[in-house]
């Protein structure tokens, strides 16, 4: 049976630097379009936070070394990748999709999220952006008052404010291309970060969470799925320990159970999971899959990953 999913790619769907980001997007591009052919409707989602880091790292360098140049907001640095990640996947979908005979345009949205200027997350930034640093330059860094913390035992990562998104600007252009038979890509990076100021939305220095972001726009358009891709085909408990167990299937009561025991890494899985909770609760009937991109159709079809709902 035909599904509306979101499918919200993570950061191993689109690699490390544009040569090795090219090379994932194409296998990527393989997987979105058995879907596709499969007959499901899809908006695809996606990460950016080695993309956004290295941006933002880059306009940096230039401002140091000219006076001409200045450091981008990270509003704009998320635009920037937007751009940057939405080019490489539809060029690459669309022409995966016309070899196999199926004409669908794929449009990548330049899309913004609003959040609320009094979120708690300001005054704590925890949200990893850029690539991983040794110890030693993170305390250099700390000494500039630069917020850097250690993630998930991967290393130390530049860290950023992580609010909770609100609302989608852009949902209905959204819903009138799923209305129109065409693939949006949207919400690239968790979406451009924004406070409304009246009929303004103005930009904020912050990096949304993707697949928070991936449960809002699922619910709005009134996806069937939500379906999570990460680096493993299923969520554990107890992870990486003599007891660990992967879970077919979460109830939301049972969700809500393994994090307050905090079975789930907070830069890794725990977003994740709190994201498939939020779409699952959003109505009766709805459910989240968290699984590898390879074995998304498997588990959309029940035979794999981990269900939430």
């Amino acid at each position: 049976m035909s599904k509306r999913i979101v499918l919200a790619l993570g950061g191993n769907a689109l690699g490390k630097g544009l040569e090795k980001q090219m090379q994932a997007v194409r296998a990527t591009a393989q997987a979105i379009a058995d879907l596709i052919e499969a007959g499901h409707e899809l908006v695809i989602t996606h990460g950016n936070g080695p993309q956004v880091g290295m941006i933002h790292q880059a306009f940096e360098a230039a401002a140091h070394s000219s006076e001409q140049y200045s450091v981008l907001p990270m509003s704009v640095c998320v635009a920037l990748s937007q751009g940057y990640i939405g080019y490489d996947l539809q060029n690459v979908l669309r022409e995966t999709l016309l070899k196999r005979g199926i004409k669908k345009n794929v449009v990548s949205l330049i899309t913004q999220v609003r959040v609320d200027e009094n979120d708690h997350a300001f005054k704590m930034p925890d949200k990893p952006i850029g690539s991983f640093l040794s110890e030693e330059v993170a305390r250099k860094l700390i000494q500039q008052n630069i917020a850097v913390k250690e993630d998930s035992g991967r290393g130390w990562r530049r860290v950023i404010a992580s609010p909770e998104p609100k609302e989608i600007i852009e949902i209905d252009a959204v819903k009138s291309l799923l209305d129109a038979g065409q693939v949006p890509v949207t919400v690239g990076g968790g979406g451009i970060p924004v406070v409304a100021e009246g009929n303004h939305l103005k930009g904020v220095s912050a990096v949304i969470d993707k697949d928070r972001a991936s449960a809002v726009l699922a619910r709005d358009i009134d996806a069937d799925m939500l379906v999570i891709l990460t680096a493993v085909e299923k969520v554990a408990v107890n992870f990486n320990t003599p007891q660990q167990k992967w879970l077919d299937r979460m109830t939301p009561e049972e969700a809500r159970h393994y994090i307050a025991e905090g079975q789930f890494a907070p830069g890794s899985m725990l977003p994740k999971v709190e994201a498939a909770l939020a779409f699952a609760e959003s109505r009766p009937g709805r459910k989240a899959l968290i699984t590898l991109l390879e074995r998304a159709g498997d588990g959309i079809n029940g035979r794999t990953g981990t269900i939430i709902g």
